[in-house]
C-alpha cells in the first residue's frame, strides 16, 4: 500500500519541477481551440484583483515569487474557510456488491471521507492491465456518475469505458442541501473538496490506480464540488468543471455560492437560500472573501501548472476568460501555456458534444506520462 505522503510527494511534481510526461505533449487538433480566449477577451482580466500580486501590493516577478504567493492565496482561503481536519493517509474503500458490466466491472462500494464518516459510491474498473489513469465523480448522488441514473452526467461511466478508473461518489449525508460535516469546522464546500481529497487518496492506494494520474470532473453542484477538490488540494493532476460558475456572480442565481451549503454556513438561525439582498445579507466565509475583494480566480492559480477545462454553459458563457486569464498568467510567468481551456454551450446540461471534449481533455492529459 501506497502512503498519502507518496502520492502528494508524486504530485508536488507539477509545482516543483512544473512538469510531466504530459507538458510535452501537443494539444491535439481537436482540442486545441478551447485553449484560446477570442481575440477580444485576450489579456482581458475584468475588475478582479491580480493574482500575480501580493496583499501588500508587492508584485509576483519570479517562479520563486509565485510559491510564495500561493501559499499566501491557499492560507487565506483556508483561514476563512475554516481548517480542514488531517487527511486520512489509506482512508477505507469497503466493496459491497459486484457487477459485470459492458467492458468494465462494478463495485458498488462504501468510501471513508472523514473520520468515522463514509458516503457509498460506485467504483468501475476498467479491463486490462493497469495502473489506469482515474478520475472522481462527485454529485448529488453516486448512481448518476456511473451511468445509472441521469444521463449526460455520466462521466464515470464514459471515462470507464475509455479505460480509467472511476469512483462515483454522492453528497456526504445524502442531502446537499443538508450536508453532513461530521467533525469538521470548515465551510460546506471546503469539506466537500477534503472529502474528494481523502476519495483521491483511497484510489491512489489502489493497485490498479496510477497515483501521479488522478482526475476530477463535476457538473453544477459537483462541478463547484471538483473545483475546490482541485485547486485545494494536489493529489488531483487535472480538473473539469462542468457550469459551475468560475466566477462570483450575484446577477445570476445559480452561482449561488452564498447559500448556506456552499459558503455561507453560519451557526443557527442560517441565511434563507436566495441572491443577496437587504433582507438576505451575505454571511459566512463569503461575506468576508467579498469584502476582502477575493473571487475564484485566486483559487483556479492555485491549479497552475496543472491543467483545467471549464466546460461552459448558461453559468459560465465566454465572458468568463475574465476571469480565466489569470490562471493564463500564472501558468506564462511558470513557462507553460495550454494549460486552462473552456468550451461553450447555451444551456446549463452537458451535451454530448461538451461531454466528448472532457473525455479527450482526460485522455490527453492523464494518459501522457504514463509509467510502465
Amino acid at each position: 500500500m501506497k502512503s498519502a505522503a507518496f502520492h502528494l510527494a508524486c504530485c508536488l511534481g507539477w509545482l516543483v519541477n512544473g512538469r510531466t510526461g504530459a507538458a510535452e505533449k501537443p494539444l491535439p487538433a481537436e482540442l486545441a481551440p478551447y485553449f484560446q480566449p477570442p481575440a477580444g477577451l485576450a489579456g482581458d482580466f475584468g475588475e478582479h484583483r491580480p493574482v500575480l500580486r501580493f496583499q501588500d501590493g508587492r508584485e509576483v516577478k519570479s517562479a520563486a515569487d509565485w510559491r510564495a504567493r500561493r501559499k499566501e492565496i491557499l492560507a487565506r482561503w483556508h483561514e476563512l474557510m475554516g481548517p480542514w481536519p488531517a487527511l486520512i493517509e489509506q482512508p477505507k474503500l469497503e466493496i459491497l456488491e459486484t457487477t459485470r458490466r459492458e467492458n468494465f466491472t462494478q463495485h458498488k462500494v462504501n468510501v471513508e471521507i472523514a473520520p468515522r464518516q463514509s458516503v457509498p459510491g460506485y467504483l468501475l474498473i476498467p479491463d486490462g492491465q493497469g495502473p489506469f489513469p482515474a478520475v472522481l465523480v462527485p454529485f448529488y448522488d453516486a448512481e448518476t456518475g456511473a451511468g445509472l441514473a441521469k444521463p449526460l452526467r455520466d462521466f464515470g461511466y464514459q471515462l470507464t469505458k475509455r479505460g480509467f478508473v472511476t469512483l462515483s461518489i454522492g453528497s456526504p449525508g445524502g442531502d446537499a442541501r443538508k450536508p453532513d460535516l461530521g467533525e469538521a469546522r470548515c465551510q460546506p464546500l471546503s469539506f466537500l473538496a477534503y472529502a474528494a481529497a481523502n476519495c483521491a487518496n483511497a484510489l491512489a492506494s489502489r493497485r490498479e490506480v496510477d497515483p501521479k494520474r488522478i482526475g476530477v470532473v463535476g457538473h453544477s453542484y459537483g462541478g463547484k464540488w471538483a473545483m475546490f477538490a482541485a485547486c485545494l488540494n494536489e493529489i488531483f493532476a487535472c480538473g473539469v468543471w462542468s457550469d459551475p460558475g468560475v466566477a462570483f456572480d450575484e446577477k445570476r442565481p445559480n452561482v449561488n455560492y452564498w447559500d448556506p451549503w456552499y459558503l455561507g454556513d453560519t451557526p443557527p438561525p442560517k441565511r434563507a437560500p436566495g441572491l443577496p439582498s437587504g433582507e438576505r445579507p451575505r454571511t459566512g466565509a463569503y461575506k468576508e472573501l467579498i469584502a476582502g475583494g477575493h473571487d475564484l480566480h485566486e483559487l483556479q492559480a492555485l491549479m497552475a501548472p496543472r491543467p483545467f477545462l471549464v466546460s461552459g454553459g448558461s453559468e459560465d458563457g465566454v465572458e468568463r476568460w475574465r476571469t480565466l486569464n489569470h490562471a493564463r498568467a500564472v501558468n506564462r510567468l511558470l513557462g507553460f501555456t495550454d494549460r486552462v481551456a473552456m468550451t461553450n454551450r447555451p444551456k446549463h446540461d452537458p451535451t454530448e458534444e461538451s461531454n466528448g471534449v472532457i473525455c479527450r481533455f482526460f485522455e490527453h492529459f492523464l494518459e501522457a506520462g504514463r509509467q510502465e
